[in-house]
């Protein structure tokens, strides 16, 4: 690579950063959005457990504190976030013979509302599900966490794109 093309791939790189969004993996935050909130989750159904909503909020919070820039607000964020447990259920998905089932499905459903004070056309609401498959042999109080954490995580990170990408 020549000394001119870094030069200009350099400059190219410092132009873009500065045109008033920035960008880490693919993501967009206009200028003027520095602080968010994640209110700590509604448990909208009985059945889910005690934690699940604010265990939800928090892997919320850590996707964006490692993903972006932004800095927490309690008090006046630029954007925040709301979510309600929707869905808490445990289904049988692959029968087998003798009226059993080989496999179960944990699902997860959560609604989420975001709200970005600065520019209120940028709101949305929106309705996520994840789920994750185990042995119906296994313990389910025992996979249950890990499930869990990994249903929470897939959704939490579509949440994240949703609100910091424009595809």
């Amino acid at each position: 690579m020549t000394l001119r093309y870094k030069l200009v791939l350099l400059l190219s790189t410092i132009w873009l950063a500065s045109c008033g969004i920035y960008s880490l993996r693919g993501i967009s935050i206009p200028s003027g959005i520095n602080t968010y909130f994640v209110e700590d989750f509604v448990r909208g159904i009985p059945n889910c457990p005690v934690d699940l909503d604010v265990e939800s909020a928090e892997v919320l919070r850590r996707i964006i504190r490692e993903q972006s820039k932004l800095n927490i607000n309690t008090q006046e964020p630029d954007i925040a976030f709301l979510g309600t447990i929707s869905a808490y259920n445990t289904i049988p998905v692959a029968p087998r013979e003798g009226n059993t089932t080989s496999l179960n499905r944990l699902e997860i459903g959560i609604t989420i509302e975001y709200i970005n004070y600065q520019n209120e056309d940028d709101n949305w609401k929106k309705p996520y599900s994840a789920f994750q498959d185990y042995d119906s042999n296994a313990d389910f109080g025992a996979l249950e966490d890990d499930l869990t954490d990994a249903i929470l995580d897939d959704i939490m990170e579509r949440v994240f794109n949703d609100a910091f990408t424009n595809w």
